[in-house]
């Protein structure tokens, strides 16, 4: 085939280069070995950069179907890659590694990669034709959204940008806790708030119960001449499509996404739950016992049997989520990624089993995950009165960027304890602020040395970036892509905070040392400062792409 070139490198690019190399290998009887597919060759950032730009496994990966030494086979492949156009060197470390440097102008193509890509860079089709739906917070809509609320809010729909980001086919959904008994109390405690009579035991008050109330006589002056039955039935739906409309648009505000609302009720009215109690039932997994119907849950790892319906006729909570996870299933769905609060431990054996009895593969169909609890503190959770604190408050106070970036910025299985007059400062040390400083400090380059005179159309010269920081920069750059993917398969969106933090700090070394615009108006205008502007631009543009992946505004001034 003849040695590859490499242009503008990524690490698919050099994955390929390496596919050519082996098969080329093959071809002259250098090696035996079945070659795998490109997308199978794994090509790395080092941790230590002395170490060269990219590094590979391969020869590890394939020794043993090549019945040769990991390090003499990496030797055979180091020397014929390092013919590869592009490539300035080739080291064979430890037992057979790969450690790949490139020539400057090679490494340099990158930011004309990224510039030129623009949005899309970054994303990928590793998971095309995955279809998966994403249910996250899904908090009763019988009052406004807590703390606990926010921490999944904000994780959630950072996952759905990273899955979508990476190829999967995502419905967002939220589940609508909209039957039961507490909507019931959540009706009757509008009612007795509105005649000011004491609210029923295990009912709702608060501020948001006074506010219902309020519009509820607003709208209906003759509520409180009704029947009990019909005045609570009234305000039941009311106050619920008040609530819930609330609940959607403070998740608008903290740039939230849902694609599906759906209604726990509508199972019922439906006759899904009966249904799904009937199909669990063919499966083999249903039995009667002491008047009550029965889910035997324990055959798949549930710590005990659970009731579908009650001896009274009732269905369970349980009877729903079974429901429910069949509506999933029916809809086409077959990855089913439940988000729960810490509260829900014990319902991961339980949804694992459901999943089961559905003839499922729980392994494989579904995924739950728990995000431990938060607490913020500060000077405005010292005047509030209680200690409830709902999403609004803290949009108000600390706002959506900060909350959403200090809460993506940690793995959801920690707790933490924020204070929130730290999260609201504009300084260097807000990790929030100080990726928002490096996107708005790269739009200011850009637009000052328009106003110089230079260009990125006017000429780039990717051979020209050799300055140490500039290697540094670009070496950062090209890793953003392994990021993204890494994040969105380990369902881990602090990668990305990270990554953008230490990507800030690579930026701002740089550009402490390297200038894009002359220094002065005599100064002659070269393809150096040209090609700086495209390793500005591709910064920002890196920059912005993560951010846009966590929900969180990209300023270009600040």
């Amino acid at each position: 085939m003849g040695a590859p070139r490499l242009g503008r490198v990524t690490p698919e690019q050099l994955a390929q280069a390496l596919h050519t190399v082996l098969t080329d290998a093959v071809a002259a009887g250098e090696l035996g070995v079945d070659v795998p597919d490109p997308g199978e060759l794994r090509v790395e950032r080092p941790r230590n950069r002395e170490h060269g730009d990219w590094s590979s496994n391969v020869a590890l990966q394939l020794a043993r179907g090549a019945g040769m030494p990991p390090r003499q086979l990496a030797e055979a492949v180091a020397s014929r890659l390092g013919r590869v156009d592009g490539v300035a060197a080739v080291e064979v470390a430890g037992p057979g590694f790969l450690n790949i440097s490139l020539d400057a102008a090679s490494a340099g193509e990158l930011a004309r990669t990224i510039v030129e890509t623009g949005e899309a860079f970054g994303r990928n089709e590793l998971m095309a034709g995955r279809t998966i739906n994403l249910e996250f917070v899904s908090a009763n809509p019988t009052g406004p959204l807590h703390i606990g609320h926010t921490r999944w809010a904000a994780l959630g729909d950072a996952l759905r940008r990273l899955l979508t980001a990476c190829g999967a086919d995502v419905t967002a959904e939220h589940y609508i806790n909209d039957a039961g008994s507490q909507m019931d109390k959540f009706g009757a405690s509008i009612v007795a708030t509105a005649r000011g009579t004491e609210v029923p035991e295990g009912g709702y008050s608060g501020e948001w119960i006074d506010r219902l109330a309020e519009q509820l006589l607003a709208e209906r002056p003759d509520l409180l001449d009704l029947p009990e039955a019909e005045s609570t039935a009234l305000a039941r739906q009311r106050g619920y499509e008040l609530q819930l409309s609330q609940i959607q648009q403070t998740l608008a505000d903290f740039n939230v996404h849902f694609d599906v609302w759906f209604s726990e009720r509508s199972l019922h009215e439906s006759g899904k739950v009966e249904e799904a109690v009937a199909r669990l039932r063919e499966q083999g997994h249903v039995f009667d016992l002491d008047g009550a119907v029965w889910l035997r849950t324990t055959d798949f790892g549930d710590d005990r049997d659970r009731v579908l319906i009650r001896a009274n006729g009732e269905p369970t909570y349980f009877a729903s989520d079974c429901a429910y996870y069949l509506s999933k299933r029916d809809r086409g769905f077959t990855e089913k990624v439940y988000m729960l609060g810490a509260d829900h431990h014990g319902y991961v054996g339980r949804l694992k089993a459901i999943a089961a009895c559905a003839g499922d593969d729980p392994e494989r169909n579904i995924e739950v995950l728990i995000g431990q609890l938060i607490n913020i503190r500060g000077e405005r959770m010292g005047k509030r009165r209680g200690n409830a604190l709902f999403l609004t408050d803290l949009l108000e106070w600390i706002g959506a960027d900060p909350v959403r970036y200090s809460l993506e910025r940690y793995p959801a299985d920690s707790p933490l304890d924020l204070d929130g007059e730290e999260l609201r400062k504009r300084s260097n040390d807000n990790p929030v602020f100080y990726v928002q400083y490096a996107h708005a400090r790269t739009c200011n380059v850009a637009r000052l040395a328009g106003e110089d005179g230079v260009h990125r159309g006017d000429g780039f010269d990717p051979s020209l970036l050799t300055h140490g920081t500039e290697a540094v920069l670009l070496a950062a750059l090209g890793d953003f892509p392994r990021v993204v993917t890494q994040a969105a398969e380990l369902r881990e969106p602090h990668r990305v905070a990270r990554y953008l933090e230490d990507l800030a700090g690579r930026f701002h070394k740089w550009y402490d040392d390297c200038r894009v615009r002359p220094m002065t108006a005599e100064e002659e205008i070269t393809d150096l400062h040209r090609s700086r502007l495209w390793l500005n631009d591709a910064t920002r543009q890196v920059l912005a792409n993560g951010l846009g992946l966590l929900g969180v505004s990209a300023p270009e001034r600040m």
